[in-house]
């Protein structure tokens, strides 16, 4: 090939790369509704943009700058580059403008988060499944109000709020209601200096981060660390809540040592410093210290004069998080146990059946009254599998459960139980062998029932007779 010839190859192939990166740079992938504001150049959230490249490598946007947001620089760039998860897409310039209208009302609203660990979840519940859980003080956009449950007070009032969809600065997208966030506008330049500034109102930073945190008592630490999750304690709310919005703190728990509910509001003016990590509720008999980053103590002055301390924790998981998973750990228990029948028959103890949604129903057991199962309830009710085995048994026995007999607690009757080739194995437990909700002894001369799968027993049921082991 001639020399000439090269040289002119070689410059229709460079026209031709040229072409097709003028052409990509022209052509229009759709138009797009900037959802987070951009800093550099200060174009605002809602607005439409011309949308040219989608890179997977650098997980952006290439959009078109307005000419009213340009830098007067001629040479300056009249593209820039957004994040995938900032910016909604479409098809037509007529269906962006339509989303921009719709975004209009909160297309300048954000949100700053008032509490440590505040989650974001999959719906508008607090029920529903956390999917982020957002530091004190970071930023969200708010992306639209929505319908919801009510979010619920520790006094069992709705608390004032909407839920809002909303979107975190690296691009997750979950509900979260606005009572703990402080809403603000905020239309271009950066925004870390809108974060910095709310931050700097407060005096006191290390007090902000105290009221902002949730304060449980200190056997919702003990609980959480050796996995014996009580959720009859979980769904009471104890707590200390100051109330930094109302100006009224509440202290309600249960006080094991004297066997009384403690349920306290105390109004107050101020909080004001009392030492090293320590504050004073103005107006009230009441003052809490940090005794660590995670451990509060509360104290305040009873009538008669007494000074009373209590201390409360905060935990590394939120409390409607812990709850669902203990539920679910539960449900899995009861169905292993389903699973095993869920028929059962004895020649001494009757018929037990039970049913997928955790009820049951008994007949036949009444060699097992009075001295275990009360003579003045009917043989139906629900399973609770509420309680947890010490060590010590853990080799001996698959787990406990409480017979909920009419929906009575002061006919609830606790048996352990171990699975069995032919059935089921249970055996009576009297309330002094639980410690709270763990089975920490067997009864001296336990009672043992044996049960086997199937509405009939075996012609051989000499193993089912009521079992006195010394």
């Amino acid at each position: 090939m001639s020399l000439n010839k090269l040289c002119f190859y070689t410059l229709l192939t460079a026209l031709c790369a040229l072409c097709v990166l003028f052409a990509s740079c022209t052509k229009l992938a759709g138009w797009g509704v900037l959802l987070w504001s951009s800093d550099n150049p200060a174009v605002p959230s809602g607005t439409v943009l011309p949308v040219y490249i989608k890179s997977n490598i650098n997980q952006a946007w290439v959009a078109g700058i307005p000419e009213k947001y340009r830098a007067e620089d001629a040479n300056a760039p009249d593209k820039f580059e957004i994040p995938l998860k900032q910016m909604e897409l479409f098809g037509t310039r007529a269906a962006a403008l339509k989303r921009a209208e719709e975004f209009a009302q909160l297309a300048v609203m954000y949100g700053e988060t008032l509490q440590d660990g505040l989650p974001l979840r999959d719906g508008p519940d607090n029920g529903a499944r956390r999917v982020y859980r957002l530091r004190l003080g970071e930023v969200v956009k708010l992306l639209a109000k929505t319908e919801g449950t009510p979010a619920i007070s520790s006094t069992g009032e709705p608390l004032p709020g909407d839920w809002y969809q909303t979107l975190t600065q690296d691009g997750t997208i979950g509900y979260c209601f606005s009572y703990r966030l402080q809403l603000f506008e905020y239309s271009g330049g950066k925004l870390e200096i809108v974060q910095r500034t709310v931050g700097e109102q407060g005096e006191d930073e290390e007090l902000a981060a105290t009221l902002a945190k949730t304060w449980l008592p200190e056997s919702y630490g003990a609980m959480l660390a050796n996995n014996t999750i009580d959720l009859d304690m979980l769904n009471q709310h104890w707590g200390f809540y100051p109330g930094q919005d109302s100006g009224k703190a509440r202290l309600f728990l249960k006080d094991v040592e004297n066997d009384k509910i403690i349920d306290n509001t105390f109004s107050y003016t101020s909080i004001q410093p009392n030492g090293a990590r320590a504050w004073r509720f103005d107006g009230a008999s009441l003052q809490m210290q940090l005794r660590s980053d995670n451990m509060l103590a509360v104290q305040y002055t009873e009538n008669g004069g007494a000074l009373r301390t209590f201390l409360f924790v905060t935990l590394p998981t939120d409390i409607d998080d812990i709850i669902l998973q203990e539920n679910a750990l539960r449900s899995n228990r009861f169905m292993r146990i389903y699973n095993q029948g869920p028929l059962f028959s004895s020649a001494n103890y009757g018929s037990l059946t039970l049913n997928r949604n955790g009820s049951f129903s008994w007949s036949g057991f009444d060699l097992l009254i009075p001295h275990i199962i009360p003579a003045s309830v009917q043989g139906a009710g629900r399973i609770a599998m509420r309680l947890y085995l010490d060590s010590s048994l853990e080799n001996r026995y698959a787990g406990a459960f409480t017979l909920q007999f009419n929906g009575r607690r002061d006919a609830d009757v606790d048996f352990l139980y171990s699975f069995e080739s032919q059935g089921l194995r249970i055996e009576y437990i009297p309330k002094n062998c639980i410690d709270k909700v763990t089975v920490v002894r067997r009864d001296t001369s336990p009672t043992v029932v044996y049960f086997f799968k199937g509405g009939e027993p075996p012609p051989d049921d000499a193993g089912e007779i009521l079992i006195i082991e010394e």
